[in-house]
């Protein structure tokens, strides 16, 4: 059964990684409507009759959404009883599913109801709430075999802070990031880092607001990845998974600040985008380990 469950925990994983850049498709190609106002069917049909590019990304995200639902919902249950003992299975299982149900309520509302473009935004970071509880439960079965050497690590509690202050604030960068994208501000600033220079901030219109506003704030996170990185070399240097994970963390943070730049340069790119949302896909899945080790840390005797 053991077997079974790491076949399904990586297809699931898998899975919602393709449903998350499924949905930054949908949002970057303005597919959102591509089947009209109609959930589930498209245009109030099983089977469409006016064939859009449109329709084809906005269907074939719904499709997935639902196949991996399924692979979600049967690993969460299989999850729970053969593995329930680990202290966090059952919460994480119940979080998968919770979450993958609330952001296919969240994709239905905006597709029946036209929300607001800061009510948009949310929905790729509820996404990245699931994808990530998913990955976890990966983690937990894969763990089994004692694979890692994380069942010893200590985390002090002043670092373990750090991470749950760097994962809630990576949602808000996540959440800038695409509010830049649902309204229409990728390209209202031509220069990159800055704006266009020959504005002052008092010329910012509401987009470009938004636009520096997320720039800003990412500039802000890669300062706290690294400061982070210098910390864990001083304290944690001999811990492969402490030095190695956050390595790999700060790389990805950085290749995220090139793709940024990248995307205005190229015009918004649409491969270039796509990979964009996948690397911090990847990025706030590392966060979310690192919460799990805090976590266990918290509950141990030092």
């Amino acid at each position: 059964m053991i077997k079974i469950l790491k076949w399904l925990s990586v297809l699931s994983t898998i899975g919602m990684l393709f449903v998350l850049i499924g949905g930054a498709l949908v949002t970057k190609t303005e597919s959102g409507l591509g089947c009209g106002q109609s959930w589930p069917l498209c245009d109030g049909e099983v089977i469409p009759t006016n064939i859009t590019p449109e329709l084809i990304i906005e269907l074939s995200h719904r499709l997935a959404t639902g196949t991996v639902g399924i692979l979600v919902l049967a690993l969460s249950i299989l999850s729970w009883k053969f593995i329930g003992h680990i202290r966090e299975t059952k919460f994480l299982a119940f979080i998968s599913v919770f979450f993958l149900i609330l952001q296919s309520l969240i994709g239905a509302s905006n597709v029946l109801w036209p929300q607001s473009d800061f009510a948009l935004a949310l929905h790729f970071g509820i996404s990245l709430i699931s994808f990530s509880s998913v990955f976890l439960l990966m983690v937990l079965i894969f763990e089994i075999d004692k694979k890692f050497d994380a069942e010893s690590l200590y985390i002090d509690k002043k670092l373990r802070r750090q991470f749950y202050g760097i994962t809630i604030y990576t949602l808000l960068v996540v959440y800038t990031g695409a509010l830049v994208r649902h309204a229409n501000a990728s390209l209202v600033c031509k220069d990159w880092p800055l704006c266009d220079s020959s504005l002052g901030l008092s010329d910012f219109n509401l987009q470009q607001w938004i636009q520096m506003g997320h720039r800003m704030s990412v500039g802000i996170l890669i300062i706290w990845v690294i400061y982070l990185y210098i910390r864990i070399i001083r304290q944690y240097k001999h811990s492969k998974i402490m030095f190695n994970g956050w390595t790999i963390a700060t790389s990805f943070i950085a290749f995220q600040v090139f793709l940024g730049a990248l995307i205005i340069f190229t015009v918004l790119n649409l491969f270039i985008a796509l990979l964009h949302a996948l690397i911090v896909c990847c990025f706030f899945a590392i966060l979310t380990y690192y919460l799990l080790l805090s976590y266990r840390s918290s509950k141990m005797k030092k």
